[in-house]
């Protein structure tokens, strides 16, 4: 049986069968992956403060820096995107999908904050865009309890590095660390949400291997 889901437009819903999931699925990873494609919600942290004047060591750091969120948050959307594609429960398919939401301005903040500092995204994003989201589908076929359990872990671990980033920015870079500090709250919410609505615990074999993921995309991420 052809499973349909439907999406909100306006004041209507449209169904949508698998072929239709597919596509919107495409769209999504292309407003991920393309430049000046990802819309915020809410403004960035960093609009009220002033730009800093940074040496080339310090901008060229901090956009390292940033260019690793930025990838950490395409990595987010797609890892989000995957879950939706395969949950089974419907609330927990509108909670990844929710979540992903919100993360969009994440992605759009740290966009901005690469161009305020002469600098570009990740040229790696849309390999680490594939990688992730066939994890998010995979952990939804393993079942809501673990898919559940993987956003949990996944934001634990997002949040320990944005604690670093926020150690490691230069003090004198107010807007990109107001961008940082806003992310942490979020993400430290999206993950005590994920284990509240039944997430479990993740094996330590399969933490492990999230964090040696991480540490590999975080290397490249800063450089290319």
């Amino acid at each position: 049986m052809t499973e349909h889901r439907t999406v909100e437009t306006g004041t209507s819903s449209i169904a949508l069968n698998g072929l239709d999931q597919l596509i919107v699925q495409f769209d999504q990873a292309l407003r991920t992956l393309v430049p000046g494609s990802s819309t915020a919600r809410r403004p960035s942290p960093a609009n009220t403060l002033p730009e800093a004047e940074l040496d080339t060591t310090q901008r060229q750091h901090a956009a390292g820096l940033m260019r690793i969120n930025h990838t950490g948050e395409v990595c987010a959307q797609a890892l989000y995107q995957g879950q939706a594609l395969t949950a089974r429960l419907p609330d927990i398919r509108d909670a990844m999908e929710h979540a992903a939401q919100e993360e969009v301005d994440h992605l759009a903040w740290c966009e901005q904050r690469l161009q305020a500092l002469d600098s570009r995204t990740s040229f790696l994003n849309p390999a680490w865009y594939a990688m992730s989201f066939g994890l998010g589908a995979a952990a939804g076929l393993a079942g809501d309890k673990w898919s559940l359990g993987f956003v949990a872990e996944t934001e634990q671990q997002v949040c320990e590095h944005l604690r670093d980033h926020l150690e490691q920015m230069p003090a004198e870079d107010a807007r990109s660390r107001a961008v940082l500090g806003q992310m942490l709250i979020d993400e430290k919410i999206h993950g005590e949400t994920a284990s509240q609505a039944g997430g479990v615990e993740l094996p330590m074999p399969v933490k492990l291997g999230m964090t040696l993921m991480s540490v590999v995309m975080k290397k490249l991420a800063y450089r290319i």
